[in-house]
């Protein structure tokens, strides 16, 4: 059979003439290029099928046009013209188009004191999409940090009080007596409890923007909470991120407000969406706090 008369099912008629909101592929293995790296990404990538009266649309259309995101920087104008090939390609069945890539980017850290770094893995995902509202470009990226609970730390201390007053009641004591107690595991008998907690942030971009600013992003999060986890450490990067935790007490409210007062001053976003979770070490729940500017969904 020539290859010109293979049937084309998809372009037949529908039995069921329904519009529909999106139509296409996902989980598609796609190498990009963002924050100056090489990224093995996963894109789902789709149109509306508002012809109520097609069977189908043309993915391998679609799959193709997504080579071209593979030799250039993923940037707000490269996606806009992918979408528009999207629908280029979809003319007379769509006119809504959209794509999302995740993927996790790997961003080289220094240590607080010493002079080690390493790499942490930053999960993201970029969605775009073209309707009749104009062209969208969301962010989303997460951050791992640490997070002392201040109600925690205020009774670790009033135990330590306790215990100071137990072994010098009514004693004179000399400066070297107090220093020395203070470094002893008799002195110190309760510790703050901390976990490892996590920020997912979603942001969107202004229309005129050119540039994806994944690592901006990742850089005002981790300022505003003083804590972000470290990679290689030393005894002194340890005892750094000790103090850094003892000077930043936070519930989940605390972190939320932080973050939220950080986005707002970032002028790329016209909008976010942002939620913490501190994975508690004294509780077997989470804590969760969540807090969005101008944010509604696209």
């Amino acid at each position: 059979m020539n290859a010109l008369t293979l049937p084309d099912i998809a372009s037949q008629a529908s039995h069921h003439a329904q519009r529909l909101d999106w139509v296409g592929m996902g989980g598609i293995a796609l190498p990009v290029l963002l924050a100056d790296q090489r990224i093995n990404a996963r894109a789902s990538a789709g149109v509306s099928l508002d012809d109520a009266s097609a069977r189908g649309i043309h993915m391998s259309r679609l799959y193709l046009a997504l080579h071209a995101l593979e030799a250039q920087p993923l940037t707000p104008a490269v996606l806009q013209q992918l979408l528009n090939n999207f629908l280029h390609s979809h003319e007379g069945l769509s006119q809504e188009a959209s794509v999302t890539l995740n993927g996790d980017a790997l961003l080289s850290r220094p240590a607080l004191v010493s002079p080690l770094s390493g790499w942490k893995s930053y999960p993201f995902e970029v969605r775009a999409r073209q309707d009749s509202w104009g062209f969208h470009v969301e962010l989303q990226v997460q951050v791992a940090y640490s997070s002392t609970c201040p109600c925690s730390a205020a009774l670790a201390r009033q135990l330590i009080q306790q215990q100071f007053a137990h072994d010098f009641a009514n004693q004179p004591l000399s400066h070297e007596q107090v220093l020395a107690w203070l470094g002893s595991p008799q002195g110190i008998v309760a510790t703050p409890h901390s976990q490892r907690s996590y920020a997912t942030l979603q942001v969107r971009l202004h229309a005129d923007s050119t540039a994806l600013p994944l690592v901006e992003l990742i850089d005002a999060a981790e300022q505003a909470l003083g804590t972000a986890v470290q990679t290689a450490v030393k005894r002194a990067d340890e005892q750094a991120f000790a103090l850094a935790n003892g000077q930043n007490l936070m519930f989940c409210e605390d972190a939320a407000r932080r973050l939220h007062s950080a986005l707002r001053e970032q002028p790329a976003f016209s909008a976010f969406h942002l939620r913490v979770v501190h994975a508690e070490s004294l509780h077997a729940h989470d804590a969760v706090a969540v807090s969005r500017w101008n944010w509604s969904p696209a």
